[in-house]
């Protein structure tokens, strides 16, 4: 009995290995945007370079066929009682159009906390500023398969380098992972306050001039009765420097130091079983004018509201029917010659899981585009489409 008991002692002693505090997780999105296409030349770049046509030319042809929109595995794990390490790379980025699956970093950072609840703690790496319920939402698990032009041309791929304080009391941490875990398309933990400084080139593209860009975020889950709503507020401010993404001929006033500035306003009803998920930003920043051939500082303004419902099933499944109109006016900074945007698009779709490994998305898309540069300064596309998804969980 004595020799059973050191051996049992000895193995509660061993050291856990850094291997143990490690977890790895990932998804797949494959998507099919060639049904019922009215014009082909309707188009988001930002959105999904297999939607429509990406190219400038007039007589380019569609892109709708099989993509691969993501192919992401999750590294992460708590070190130390302190540091909690996330990293995220993505097997299908698409650098340029017809190029496809670039291994890319989308995420690779280290939260130190202050205190053993973790209540308090800064984000140090590439991760997501905290800017926009919708940018902040995974789009693992996010309803609708692209983000609002509005909010997201704001921040590309939603990441940058920086800086990020988070702080959050450990009931509201736990009430943001259960929004997550339960299927109520939650954002995750990005504190109830945020506060952090970052490159402002977006993510992956070195700093191109001598300012930081400034962001402030507010957001409480307030639970009512059976319900929980979440409004929020946000800004971030900043110099934008162009790098190369000015054609020949078109002529700013500051090529490295263009005011780049947005204020946010968020509501999100979540769907217990009916929600409503809105928001609304303002701000100045980079637009071309066709008429001088130039890109100026200009007023912009946009957002969106989707509506949902979630409806379980026998044998967990779960099914989302949600409808989205989304407007956006004004530039968009990271694109070629701060391509000019007015945006009015409906959606109508459907998300079943009756799995949690597999998910299917349908949705039919009304769109009016109207996007201009130096290359096409009279472009405006209206059309309808189907798109599907599935999106494979690991």
């Amino acid at each position: 009995m004595d020799s059973i008991k050191k051996v049992q002692e000895k193995t509660k002693e061993k050291k856990e290995q850094w291997y143990d505090k490690i977890s790895i997780r990932g998804y797949v999105q494959v998507r099919y945007n060639g049904l019922f296409s009215s014009n082909d030349k309707v188009s988001c770049d930002q959105c999904d370079k297999s939607w429509g046509t990406t190219s400038t030319a007039v007589d380019a042809e569609s892109n709708n066929g099989l993509f691969l929109r993501r192919a992401r595995i999750v590294f992460s794990g708590q070190i130390h009682p302190n540091v909690y390490f996330y990293i995220q790379p993505d097997f299908a980025s698409s650098p340029t159009s017809g190029v496809n699956n670039f291994a890319q970093i989308r995420d690779a950072y280290f939260d130190l906390s202050f205190d053993s609840k973790k209540e308090y703690r800064v984000r140090v790496g590439q991760s997501k500023v905290p800017f926009g319920f919708e940018n902040l939402q995974s789009s693992q698990n996010r309803l609708t398969l692209d983000r609002n032009d509005a909010l997201n041309s704001g921040v590309l791929n939603e990441r940058d380098l920086g800086a990020f304080f988070y702080w959050a009391p450990s009931k509201i941490r736990d009430r943001f992972a259960m929004l997550v875990k339960d299927g109520y398309k939650g954002t995750g933990d990005y504190g109830v306050f945020g506060f952090g400084v970052y490159n402002g080139q977006t993510a992956n593209k070195s700093e191109a001039n001598k300012n930081l860009h400034v962001v402030a975020r507010v957001s409480y889950p307030f639970v009512i009765g059976s319900q929980i709503i979440e409004p929020g507020l946000q800004a971030y401010t900043g110099k934008w420097a162009f790098t190369n993404e000015l054609s020949t001929g078109v002529t700013t006033a500051d090529k490295q130091y263009t005011k780049d500035q947005r204020v946010a306003a968020s509501f999100v009803l979540y769907p217990k079983p009916f929600g409503v998920q809105a928001e609304y930003n303002i701000g100045k920043g980079p637009r071309y004018n066709k008429v001088t051939n130039t890109v100026d500082v200009s007023d912009l303004e946009g957002g969106y509201v989707t509506l949902n419902y979630k409806l379980d099933l026998p044998k967990h499944q779960l099914i989302y029917p949600f409808a989205k109109f989304q407007y956006y006016d004004g530039g968009k900074k990271f694109e070629k010659d701060a391509r000019s945007y007015t945006v009015r698009d409906y959606e109508l779709g459907i998300e079943w899981q009756p799995i949690k490994a597999f998910e299917l998305v349908a949705t039919w898309v009304i769109a009016d585009r109207t996007f201009e540069d130096s290359a096409l300064p009279n472009n405006r596309q209206q059309g309808n489409l189907l798109r599907l998804q599935a999106q494979f969980n690991f």
